[in-house]
């Protein structure tokens, strides 16, 4: 199996936890980069683990 390179907003809110409507707030403010297929927003695995390093508690 291969490994999944990027996430759609839905599987991001999915795993955070989060309502859908939060993750697109997070890529229009700039917090979470992604880009644009179709209709749908891809979030690269890269960036969703650096978004998490930035927001990790300490």
């Amino acid at each position: 199996m291969t490994e999944k390179h990027f996430y759609t907003a839905q599987e991001l809110a999915d795993i955070l936890q989060y309502n859908i409507m939060t993750i697109y707030r997070y890529i229009k403010a700039g917090k979470l980069k992604a880009f644009k297929v179709g209709k749908e927003f891809r979030i690269i695995k890269k960036e969703f683990d650096n978004f998490l390093n930035k927001v990790k508690t300490k």
